[in-house]
């Protein structure tokens, strides 16, 4: 099974950028403890500042994978194209974030992924892309 994990803006900064609400640990570590627990899956990683980046990935990986674990970072609030991105490919997609985007400011609560996404893990740290992955899993 392939599933691709796609992270947003910043991200790349995850455990040295705002430890007090995403945490020590950074994706790298995180992503080996990964590809550890889940050494029969092909598991890919993407990551970009960019939002047209992020959109080229969503397409490429969108017709080849099984499974779309994507955290679209600060985009989630602002981006129509990322949303119309997910909801133009066959990969079903399960939006995560690492800190509850519903118990902080306003226009977080605003996403213009939700609607286009199988699902939606938020506030549960690092342990929502596990447990997308199982989702994943589960529907195999």
């Amino acid at each position: 099974m392939k599933i691709a994990i796609i992270n947003g803006p910043n991200l790349n900064l995850l455990g040295t950028r705002e430890v007090d609400i995403y945490g020590g640990e950074s994706f790298d570590n995180f992503l080996k403890s990964m590809h550890d627990k889940y050494a029969n899956l092909e598991i890919s990683y993407f990551q970009s500042n960019v939002e047209g980046e992020l959109i080229n990935e969503i397409q490429r990986v969108g017709f080849s994978s099984e499974g779309i674990i994507f955290n679209p970072g600060g985009y989630t609030h602002t981006s129509v194209a990322i949303g119309d991105a997910i909801a133009a490919v066959l990969t079903p997609v399960i939006e995560v974030h690492i800190s509850n985007i519903f118990g902080r400011e306003e226009f977080r609560k605003i996403s213009h992924v939700s609607a286009k996404a199988k699902g939606v893990i938020s506030g549960l740290g690092l342990k929502g892309y596990e447990l997308a992955v199982e989702w994943f899993l589960d529907k195999k």
